[in-house]
């Protein structure tokens, strides 16, 4: 497995020279959270709904997160790879505001391939059971938060150095894809980390 430590996260500044605000990543209010809300290891999970490679480790991450029952998930959609990703992540985010965030997430991740068109990810939203009629209301009446969101994101990635998706943060450290096995081991690896400090 290839992890790395990730600067931000341990105070140190970026590669880039940037300011690294690892609170804002960690814990922005408006970003959709999964798992453990108070649980000792945070994974901040850098998507692309175009994916291939995070849709592959999504059911690992899942598993993870669920069979571990410690850890706090943090989505950060980042849509790089093509418009209907952007598309695909507004509507994610705003299935977060009627409490839909997870059912929209894993619809658009169940999608097998790349290159996914909008309106193959509507199909899919419409077939997760979200109410459209408000997620729709949401996509106009809030579409400000949600590009604001999608563009702190984008910072966030860019202040720690991110070159692609999937990209996840585990305690102190960053990887790329991983398995079941890898993801257990690098929580693993972030507790022993947490526990020497």
């Amino acid at each position: 497995m290839l992890a790395t430590i990730c600067p931000a996260l341990v105070g140190i500044p970026s590669a880039l020279g940037q300011e690294v605000d690892s609170d804002a990543i960690l814990n922005d209010p408006e970003a959709p959270t999964a798992g453990n809300p108070k649980g000792d290891v945070t994974i901040v999970a850098f998507l692309d709904y175009n994916c291939p490679f995070c849709k592959k480790s999504a059911p690992d991450l899942d598993r993870i997160v669920k069979t571990d029952g410690k850890i706090r998930l943090v989505y950060k959609d980042w849509p790089i790879l093509t418009e209907a990703s952007v598309y695909g992540a507004q509507l994610a985010v705003a299935a977060h505001y009627q409490g839909q965030y997870d059912a929209v997430h894993h619809a658009l991740m169940g999608i097998p391939g790349m290159r996914i068109s909008k309106e193959r990810m509507l199909e899919a939203v419409k077939a997760s059971g979200v109410d459209m009629v408000r997620l729709q209301a949401d996509l106009g009446a809030r579409a400000d938060a949600i590009t604001a969101l999608l563009r702190r994101n984008l910072a966030q990635a860019d202040s720690i150095g991110l070159q692609g998706t999937p990209a996840y943060l585990v305690g102190p450290f960053r990887t790329s894809t991983l398995d079941y096995a890898g993801f257990k081991q690098i929580v693993a690896d972030a507790r022993a980390k947490q526990a020497a400090q």
